[in-house]
């Protein structure tokens, strides 16, 4: 069983980066009169932040980071370890955290790798982060989420389009003596992989010419290889299945009943999905925030977006305990529970530049 229980590591900061600009669903082209308001109305989706061409999720990671270190105060030759989880990484070689770790000034003994997860990437990225940190011989680690789904969707495709944004995040947690525990509970279904895949472009199928070629699968969806492609029955059946059960799964880690944490942050698929996954668990509305109706599926961004849009403040959340909950492309799901006793910042940025 992936069970971990988390000692002295600390989550002292999380800031989200998502880009200024606004793609509404009720103006999307390949809607038919009527079709708009009805996918609104089963995801939850009205908007999404689209980043530009030449803007990519680290760069979004990065700028949250900028904005995390300036308000904790953290100096940059003391951080140990900087993790970037992301399925949009900067080029195939080399890894993207590479690249970051030289943009943001840290030093050289700083350890850095990627983690290539999607949907339930800050999960297992907080996973990964804290146990670098819980031996107490590394003291800071940034973890930095993000995904730009909008570049492996198809625009003409409208059953993808309209549900997924763009986002980057910074998670900030250091060693702390005596911190409360941290739990998670961890999962894959590795002959599930092809639920949620882009077909072309890796080594098993390379880029080739075919990759570029645009195919009408049905009336307003078209799609090419480099597109990514969702088995839509399938994932909802996963996530209904399994999301309550690795719930119940770290609550009964952590020896805690469903009542007691203080707030539940699922990663935002669609509306109808998480509320039937909410109703399942029976856990009460006012402890379920949602961030998707402005902001979409922001594929491992969602948990850290949810809270930076619903905490204005790290007053706010500081001594909660939340269960951040993440499933998806994989097929991977897992839950942490942790409370945030040390928390210190939170904060939510817009990428407003026009270039890099």
């Amino acid at each position: 069983m992936a069970h971990q229980i988390i000692r002295n590591v600390a989550t002292v900061g999380i800031t989200t980066c998502v880009p200024s600009a606004i793609e509404e669903n009720i103006s999307q082209p390949f809607f038919k009169e009527g079709e708009a308001e009805k996918v609104i109305a089963s995801t939850g989706i009205e908007r999404r932040r689209i980043a530009p061409p030449n803007v990519t999720a680290s760069d979004l990671c990065f700028k949250a980071a900028e904005k995390l270190l300036e308000e904790i105060g953290w100096a940059r030759e003391d951080i140990d370890g900087l993790i970037f989880v992301s399925q949009s990484q900067d080029y195939l070689m080399p890894a993207t955290s590479c690249i970051l770790q030289h943009r943001l000034g840290l030093p050289v003994s700083c350890c850095t790798f990627d983690i290539s997860y999607g949907c339930s990437g800050w999960v297992y990225g907080m996973s990964v982060a804290s146990s670098m940190l819980a031996a107490g011989t590394m003291k800071k680690v940034l973890l930095l989420v993000g995904d730009t789904p909008s570049k492996f969707k198809s625009r003409k495709d409208k059953t993808a389009w309209p549900l997924f944004g763009d986002a980057g995040t910074a998670t900030a947690l250091e060693y702390q003596q005596g911190a409360p525990e941290m739990f998670f509970s961890l999962f894959v279904d590795g002959s599930k992989f092809d639920s949620i895949i882009i077909r072309d472009g890796g080594c098993r199928h390379p880029f080739s010419t075919s990759s570029l070629e645009e195919k009408e699968i049905e009336e307003g969806v078209v799609r090419r290889p480099l597109d990514s492609v969702m088995n839509g029955m399938n994932v909802f059946s996963f996530g209904l299945k399994r999301a309550p059960e690795v719930v119940n799964d770290v609550l009964a880690l952590s020896q805690h009943q469903v009542d007691d944490p203080d707030y539940y942050i699922f990663h935002q698929a669609n509306m109808f999905m998480n509320e039937k996954i909410r109703k399942k668990l029976g856990i009460p509305a006012e402890k379920v925030p949602y961030s998707m109706k402005d902001y979409g599926n922001t594929s491992c961004a969602t948990i850290p977006l949810t809270i930076n849009t619903t905490f204005g403040t790290a007053d706010m959340l500081r001594g909660k305990t939340v269960v951040g909950t993440a499933f998806g492309v994989g097929l991977s799901w897992g839950s942490v529970l942790l409370t945030l006793d040390n928390l210190k910042h939170l904060s939510l940025i817009e990428y407003n530049e026009e270039s890099i």
